[in-house]
Order: structure tokens, then sequence, then C-alpha cells
């Protein structure tokens, strides 16, 4: 047996793969595992935090989530699985509900996929979901205002925030760029982490559906605590280890993967 006490790297390239597969480790264990003392570890998650593969947390580390780059480029990354978690989300779009949908590329599976015949008054501050969603003839749709962010490719400034905070939503479709029970929602970009917050303040109830890989990481900016989350959506097996976490919280968890 390799004594890890003496190999760093490769210590190091272990725990990697342990975050890779579950999202987090925990120091007890891996110290553990690997034969070796706490502060060994809690040295090594220090180093692989600041290489960006993890973000410490008491008691161990989550992955850092991957930012897939602008909302163009993420519409065409795993299409196949955004639509099923799109289906799975309608029921939980009511007849003359006030509804929030935010910037995403599953948010936009999401609001093309709602049915035409379903009378609605749909708020975005995303260009694109409000398209998706004009030949609905049922459905109003209100366009937030304000510069437009490439990255998100929705208006996240101050003009579209103060439109934001004179509406409350019966619900809102949260984007999230990486979730963990501990840590709750967070995003990458500052200013789209404070607009996501204003959502979550302004809606009695908050539906984010993600793929499997934004489970158990975080990215740099916290939006709000898992606690204000009413339903998660994934595409993740109901086996898989990283939902264990979240089984133990009071959200409704959905998963379109047996």
């Amino acid at each position: 047996m390799l004594d890890y006490a003496s190999f760093p790297d490769q210590r190091q390239a272990l725990i990697k793969d342990h975050l890779q597969q579950t999202g987090r480790v925990v120091c007890v264990q891996l110290a553990k595992e690997l034969n070796v003392s706490e502060h060994t570890i809690r040295r090594d998650l220090q180093e692989l935090a600041n290489q960006g593969v993890c973000k410490k947390v008491y008691g161990g580390a989550v992955i850092n989530a991957q930012n897939d780059g602008s909302l163009v480029q993420r519409m065409v990354l795993n299409s196949d699985r955004k639509q099923l978690l799109a289906k799975a989300c309608i029921p939980y779009f009511k007849e003359h509900a006030f509804v929030f949908i935010d910037s995403g590329s599953t948010n936009l599976a999401i609001a093309s996929m709602i049915p035409h015949d379903l009378a609605l008054t749909v708020v975005t501050h995303t260009p694109a979901i409000a398209i998706a969603l004009q030949s609905h003839q049922q459905c109003d749709v209100i366009l937030l205002g304000g510069k437009i962010s490439k990255q998100q490719g929705a208006a996240i400034g101050s003009c579209s925030l103060k439109q934001l905070q004179t509406m409350h939503f019966d619900l809102a479709v949260l984007g999230a760029c990486a979730i963990d029970a501990e840590v709750g929602v967070s995003a990458f970009d500052v200013e789209d982490a404070q607009f996501k917050h204003a959502i979550v303040k302004q809606s009695n109830n908050v539906l984010i559906a993600v793929t499997e890989e934004k489970l158990s990481s975080v990215a740099r900016h916290k939006v709000t605590a898992l606690d204000a989350i009413s339903v998660l959506v994934t595409d993740a097996k109901k086996n898989d280890i990283k939902l264990a976490e979240f089984k133990d919280t009071e959200l409704e968890l959905v998963c379109t993967s047996e």
C-alpha cells in the first residue's frame, strides 16, 4: 500500500478523484483512508483550493463549479438532458400564476416547453426567453429592461433590479451555476448573484432545475441558502451519492433519471 504521508501529489490526486465523484470530501474520512493526520488533509485541501479545484467548508471541501461560457454556448450543451429537466418542471406552472423565469439554457428549455394553452404572466430579464414565449397566445410576457450581460444573456444591472423589486411572484424558476446542501446556491458573477438573490426574495416558491454536474459544487458568489428553495429538479440518478445530502432537507426533490 502506498505511503500517502510521503507523497502529497498522489494524495491530492486521490482527493481530486473523490471530489469529482461525490462533489464533497470530509477531512476525518480522508485522514483515516489515507492514514495521515487531519492537519495534512487540511493542508492538501488548502492547496487544492488555491488551485481553484475546490472550496473549503467546515470539516472538508466541495468541488468548484465549472463555468460553461455564455448563454449561447450553453444552449448546445447537454440539450437532450435539459429537455427532460424542462418536461419535469412543467407541472409546477399553475393556471394564471405570476412567474419569473431567470436566465439560463435549462430555463430557456423550460420556457419553450410551457403549453400554449396555459394562461400565465411570465416576467423575465432574458430576451431569448421572451422570444421563446411570444407565440404563446395565453401567456403575457413582461421583459425587464437594462444593459444586457453578454455572459448571462440577460439584463442584470440596477435598472432591471429596480423593476424586479416592484413585483412579487407565485413561482420563480431560478438559474443556478452551482448548488450544495451546506453552501446553498451560488453564481459565478457578482451582479448575477445579487439579481438572483432579489428574485428569491420576491417569490413565494422557488424552483431550480440542474444537470447532475452542478450538484454538490460551489461558485464564487453565494445567492441564497438551500432552505429558500422549494423544488430541486435534477437528472442525477436516485442512488447518486451527490443526492444524499439533499434528501435530508425539506425541499422537494425530483429526479428525471432512475
